[in-house]
């Protein structure tokens, strides 16, 4: 399943660089996600921009973490549930960059892309089951994976507190990111560790893991 995943976020990327004028306009209304998109009725965009990146530094920064993290969880918890909280985390992350561009960044034109926010859920996912798994940020700098995961999360609600006061120096869609990872934290708590203590699935104890690379989701405004 996660090979799946990362093969279809490659289709969309591949798609995105073919060059016809119309190929892109049917791009930008239909793997983009904002405000405006949704109040147009293309609601599936809640879900193609979870599988849309533009740049190549992005595609292959967001698929070398769901890589790392997807393999162990898919065997953990099943091709089935993994999936479902991928697509789960990253509709909720699509609906909570639009919502507080509309409603508390005031710019509904505002637009995104990536697969970062259902990665996120799934890092935090991760990150409960194995809290002591130890992660190398950058191949460097190692640290428990609670922590780090939820040190990542803390970066972004200071960069989302930032661009609420106007501050937006680079383009990342940190609400989705909180979005994405909330909705983990969430999934972990009310389905997945009730059946951990069931015996169902086993999630303690490791202390080694992956070396990371910080995941974004890109936001970008259409032409």
């Amino acid at each position: 399943m996660t090979r799946l995943l990362i093969a279809l976020n490659v289709v969309v990327f591949i798609m995105w660089h073919m060059t016809e004028a119309s190929h892109s306009t049917f791009m930008i209304h239909n793997f983009l996600v904002s405000w405006q998109t949704l109040e147009a009725g293309r609601y599936w965009t809640l879900l193609t921009a979870v599988f849309s990146q533009i740049a190549v530094w992005h595609i292959l920064i967001n698929m070398f973490v769901l890589y790392t993290f997807g393999r162990v969880l898919e065997k953990v918890l099943g091709p089935i549930l993994f999936l479902a909280v991928f697509l789960v985390c990253g509709v909720i992350s699509s609906y909570a960059f639009a919502w507080t561009s509309n409603f508390m960044l005031h710019q509904p034109q505002l637009a995104a892309l990536g697969a970062s926010g259902a990665i996120m859920g799934v890092v935090l996912v991760f990150a409960l089951m194995y809290p002591r798994w130890r992660l190398y940020i950058l191949g460097l700098i190692p640290v428990p994976a609670l922590p780090g995961a939820l040190a990542f999360m803390g970066l972004d609600v200071a960069g989302f507190i930032w661009q609420i006061h106007g501050g937006d120096f680079i383009p990342i869609a940190h609400a989705a990111h909180i979005g994405g990872a909330i909705t983990g934290i969430l999934f972990y708590y009310v389905y997945i560790r009730p059946r951990m203590n069931d015996g169902l699935y086993k999630g303690r104890g490791l202390r080694q893991g992956p070396r990371i690379i910080p995941t974004k989701y890109r936001r970008v405004e259409p032409n």
